[in-house]
């Protein structure tokens, strides 16, 4: 497995960017597809975005398609999610994960290792 940290979460208005990066200790890193999850509170945690092993390949949630981005640099072991255009819908602590399905995965239970999470609060 690998050990994961998240970072780049703050409160901002509706309308404006932030740029999450998450980065995983580990030699495997560039083996993994990575995902970006997201909980609310009195919700269920959610996919977000996903990225396969390699950085060509990304799927994303309906509500984020369009406004987020995923990409990762396996020569830093870090993968980042780019939001933009951020609604107070929005606002959720965000989790990074790992899963040994190189080609990436959008179900939570195939990730086996996650960050602590970064909070992210968009105001109206």
């Amino acid at each position: 497995q690998v050990q994961l940290v998240e970072s780049g979460g703050g409160l901002v208005q509706a309308g404006d960017s932030l740029r999450l990066s998450c980065t995983a200790s580990g030699r495997l890193f560039s083996s993994y597809g990575m995902g970006w999850f997201r909980q609310a509170p009195g919700k269920e945690r959610e996919f977000v975005a996903g990225i396969d092993f390699s950085g060509r390949n990304t799927g994303y949630a309906d509500s984020v398609k369009g406004r987020f981005t995923i990409s990762r640099d396996n020569a830093r072991n870090t993968v980042y999610l780019q939001m933009n255009n951020l609604k107070p819908e929005d606002t959720a602590v965000y989790y990074c994960a790992a899963t040994r399905y190189s080609k990436g995965s959008r179900n939570l239970p195939n990730f086996g290792s996650w960050g602590q999470g970064t909070q992210v609060t968009v105001s109206s």
